[in-house]
Formats: structure tokens, C-alpha cells, sequence
């Protein structure tokens, strides 16, 4: 799915507006057995999302969202990230590494950034022109934008 195709799902009400971003966790337990199963469970689990428009109305019950879900269209997001300045190309395809993983960097969010799968092949969509991420292990980084890679 690239970053422009849109796809339709399943989200609690209160959550339903566009502009949301959200990281797909996966289906539950409670999901079992209920008729929506297939449309609220349609996304790849630790991809990040945004809601870009409402469906409708309609309203289903949910065992999960308070006040049910309704159906909306969701593109996938891209993933703000700090990777290996030499991996900071535009355009270009890269294998997801965490940057690192010192719990106590001011860079932690953006090292391992949640969204991102290690190992996974995205598209560096952005390059910032900031500088400045000091890292705790003296490495280069730069803040990159990663996109998913059409499956």
C-alpha cells in the first residue's frame, strides 16, 4: 500500500477524524467472533496510519471502543525517524535500523521510532535540513521521513 492509496477500516467513534494519526496494534482477543472482524483487522500490524476521510454514519457496536466504531479511509503515514546521516538519501530505499536504543538519549523517540518494523524496507520520503540530533554514541544522524514500501 503506498503512502497515497487509501484504505477503508474500522475505528472507534470517539477516534474517527481526520488528520489522526494511529499505529495499527493488531486484533484482540475480544475481536473474536464479531462480524466486523475482517474489516476492522484489514491493516498491517506497527504501520502508522491517518484517517483522511469518514465513510458515513453508521455506527457498529464494538466489545472494545466505547460508543463503537465506524468506517473510515486511512492512507498509510510516514514515520519521522534518526537514521545514519550515509542512509539520509531522498528517495532512496533503506532497511529500518534503530539508530540506537540508550533509554536515557533526549533522541530516544526518534531512534527507535514506533511505526517502524527493524528490518523492513521503507522509502526516505523527507530529509530535514536540521541539524543539531547529538547522539549519545557519537554517530551522525539525520531526521528522515520513512515510508512504507508497496507490499
Amino acid at each position: 500500500m503506498s503512502e497515497n492509496q487509501t484504505r477503508i477500516t474500522l475505528i472507534g467513534k470517539l477516534l474517527s477524524k481526520p488528520g489522526l494519526e494511529f499505529i495499527y496494534k493488531g486484533e484482540l482477543p475480544e475481536c473474536e467472533g464479531c462480524r466486523m472482524f475482517k474489516v476492522c483487522n484489514n491493516l498491517v500490524p506497527k504501520r502508522r496510519y491517518r484517517v483522511t476521510g469518514l465513510k458515513n454514519d453508521t455506527v457498529h457496536s464494538c466489545n472494545i471502543h466505547y460508543g463503537g466504531v465506524c468506517a473510515v479511509e486511512v492512507v498509510e503515514a510516514p514515520v519521522a525517524a534518526l537514521v545514519d546521516s550515509k542512509k539520509a538519501i531522498l528517495n532512496s530505499e533503506i532497511s529500518y535500523e534503530p539508530s540506537c536504543t540508550e533509554a536515557g538519549c533526549k533522541n530516544y523517540d526518534l531512534c527507535l521510532a514506533e511505526g517502524l518494523s527493524e528490518g523492513e524496507r521503507y522509502l526516505v520520503s523527507s530529509v530535514s535540513d536540521s541539524q543539531g540530533f547529538e547522539c549519545l554514541r557519537g554517530k551522525t544522524l539525520k531526521k528522515v521521513e520513512l515510508s512504507p514500501l508497496d507490499d
